[in-house]
């Protein structure tokens, strides 16, 4: 499968997962507002999340499946197979030790997780409650992880990007369903996180079966160990672990710091980290989950000018993809956060506040995109290491960034430290890969990008005057009652992409009969394998 169908793919199921998740999200901001007990809850459901990205998306994302990959492309899918059952046995047996010290130190984790409950005690009970009944959470995704690895190294990406629909739609759902077992909200909302874990298990499962991969556990975990293999995938996952984690790492040094801005902070950077993950889930993770096992087997069959050339391709579809994406978000971000959230018991003040961080985080979005897209050329070539370096310098940046913004602007400044954390890990990767002699901006591929930041530059002027058109005719259109400002949001939105396809396509940096071509093909290459 080509990386666009594969992004395509990948993107297109993401983007519908996204999409539940922000119904999931309007059902918490209705029912949970932002205020203590919500902060409480996504401290909660922060944490399994985040050693989620470690132990599952870092370990088997940047280790396991390049080993798997190619192993797939030398024709060794018996053998391959067979190393991913001993993997899983060898992740299922920690995890689940980690876990049990987890849910026994588990005040403890959340004091440090969020120092500032400290000075409530009813709000660190509640939310070491909720963390107790999440974690288990970590065990199923980190399974769930593993599934999708496999899928995606068989070039199988619809059923991996879909499951979150079962996490949302599961979180949306218990805030009422387990209502009538005398559970509030919040404690029926995290005892859905851990439900839904075991159904994406369920759900891949199936998948997994269709193409006769059937894991069989291993019980003999010290004979494992000692695998060579084993080994070897031990090595890279130690320091991939914190390779590709600095973001959510960046975010839980977010969390720590934000907590001790004041109640319901951690709440308004929850929802606009919520809206800065629609674009930088569909493109920047459809974009490394979709290269990684290209690049690994390009690499491993010696094709080299194949893999700089499908690099370039991965840097230009981020760009072209996230920067007119920054660009709404800024413009929109009030709007968004209005006509999505206000309502229940999340107030006028909280959508200003969440819309202020939103734009901190948009301007950042292509930055991580782009890092995506590079990130996976070390991974692909067996390299961990140099990943962790850089993140680690990443960290020291953002806790610094963080600390000298927050006081002038509170949670405003600390998400915007996440964006200068990023210039920060762009320039390192780039550097990086162009010392190295792996890959570096050809003049073709920087030519293109500075006319999509015109292109998007000439988009949100257009947007800005409509914007402008419309507050001179009814005052102030968020104002209005809610299905006119839908329908004024859409209007926006609509002409925003309208504009930039046309500058995109005047610029010819997007060829929209290309783009077809390959959707085509693609439909005639499903019907003939169905057939």
């Amino acid at each position: 499968m080509s990386l666009f169908k594969s992004i395509a793919a990948f993107g297109g199921f993401t983007l519908i997962s996204r999409i539940t998740g922000f119904v999931r999200d309007m059902v918490l901001a209705n029912v949970l507002g932002a205020g203590a007990v919500s902060d409480a809850f996504f401290v909660a459901f922060k944490l399994p999340n985040f050693f989620r990205s470690l132990f599952g998306e870092g370990a088997f994302t940047t280790a396991f499946v390049p080993m798997l990959s190619q192993k797939l492309a030398v024709g060794e899918r018996e053998n391959g197979i067979k190393f991913a059952a001993q993997a899983i046995s060898v992740l299922v047996f920690f995890l689940t030790l980690f876990i049990i010290l987890m849910e026994i130190f588990m005040p403890a984790v959340v004091v440090v997780l969020a120092p500032g409950f400290a000075e409530n005690g009813g709000k660190v009970e509640l939310a070491v409650v909720l963390s107790r009944i999440t974690f288990p959470f970590l065990l199923f995704v980190s399974i769930v992880s593993f599934q999708s690895g496999i899928l995606n190294s068989l070039g199988r990406f619809a059923a991996p990007a879909a499951s979150p629909v079962i996490l949302n739609l599961m979180m949306a759902v218990s805030a009422f369903l387990f209502a009538p077992f005398g559970l509030s909200p919040a404690h029926g909302i995290a005892v859905g996180v851990t439900v839904a874990g075991f159904l994406e298990i369920l759900w891949l499962s199936r998948f997994l079966h269709k193409e006769g991969v059937f894991i069989r556990p291993h019980l003999n975990i010290p004979r494992l160990i000692r695998e060579p293999e084993i080994k070897t995938l031990f090595r890279r996952i130690a320091p991939g672990m914190l390779g590709a984690g600095v973001y959510q790492i960046n975010m839980f040094v977010d969390t720590v710091l934000v907590s001790l801005v004041g109640t319901g902070a951690i709440s308004w950077l929850y929802y606009a980290n919520r809206m800065q993950q629609l674009p930088l889930g569909v493109v920047g993770a459809a974009i490394g989950v979709a290269l990684l096992p290209i690049l690994s087997r390009q690499l491993k069959t010696g094709n080299a000018e194949e893999a700089r050339q499908t690099q370039d391709k991965a840097v230009e579809y981020g760009v072209l993809l996230s920067l007119p994406a920054a660009v709404m978000l800024v413009i929109l971000a009030e709007p968004i956060i209005n006509i999505l959230f206000q309502h229940g018991k999340f107030g006028t003040a909280d959508t200003l506040m969440t819309a202020r961080a939103l734009i901190a985080y948009a301007v950042g979005l292509p930055l991580y995109v782009i890092v995506k897209a590079l990130a996976p050329n070390f991974f692909a070539r067996g390299d961990t290491k140099t990943p962790v370096k850089y993140s680690v310098v990443v960290l020291i940046a953002n806790l610094l960034f963080a600390l000298l913004l927050m006081r002038p602007f509170g949670h405003v400044g600390i998400a915007a430290a996440t964006t200068l954390a990023a210039v920060i890990s762009l320039w390192q990767y780039v550097r990086g890969l162009q010392k190295r002699g792996y890959w570096t901006f050809s003049p073709k591929l920087i030519k293109k990008i500075l006319l999509i930041a015109l292109s998007s530059l000439l988009m949100g002027i257009i947007m800005l005057g409509v914007q402008a058109g419309i507050n001179h005719c009814t005052g102030d259109w968020l104002t209005l009652p809610l299905l006119p400002k839908m329908a004024v949001l859409v209007l926006l939105g609509l002409t925003g992409l309208a504009g930039f396809l046309l500058f995109a396509k005047l610029t010819r940096v997007l060829d929209i009969g290309e783009i077809l071509k390959t959707l085509k093909n693609k439909r005639k290459q499903d019907v003939k394998t169905s057939a």
